[in-house]
């Protein structure tokens, strides 16, 4: 059965009503999901299931978004693909407190990197 990772945007961010992991892991479960495993007070879940990656997303943005009352982004990846990118870290000598990874649901724009650097 896949593993995927799901990680929540803006779940328990001060100042919103939160979610508390316990919670989540046990929607997760409710959901059908299988072997769900929290990360701290991340939002970021480990689950198993044989649905797609993108009927996971829906099912948990939809699940969310009940539980919540407002939408709450959330982002599917496969653990293959976590594994790709921890193994194309462009700074490995780096404390992992020091590297971020970012997830989009969509490639950027064209040029939008260049824009970026060009800003800084």
């Amino acid at each position: 059965m896949p593993a995927y990772i799901a990680l929540l945007r803006a779940l328990n961010l001060m100042g919103t009503r939160g979610l508390p992991m316990t919670d989540l892991k046990t929607l997760c479960e409710d959901l059908g999901f299988k072997s769900v495993r929290t990360w701290i007070a991340s939002g970021n879940v480990v689950l198993q299931s044989r649905k797609s990656e993108s009927a996971v997303k829906s099912i948990l943005e939809a699940a969310l978004s009940r539980r919540m009352g407002r939408p709450v982004g959330v982002l599917v990846r496969t653990a293959p693909e976590i594994a790709a990118v921890l193994a194309a870290n462009p700074f490995p000598a780096s404390h992992n407190s020091h590297v971020m990874a970012i997830f989009l649901d969509t490639p950027p724009a064209v040029g939008c990197l260049t824009a970026l650097k060009n800003h800084t």
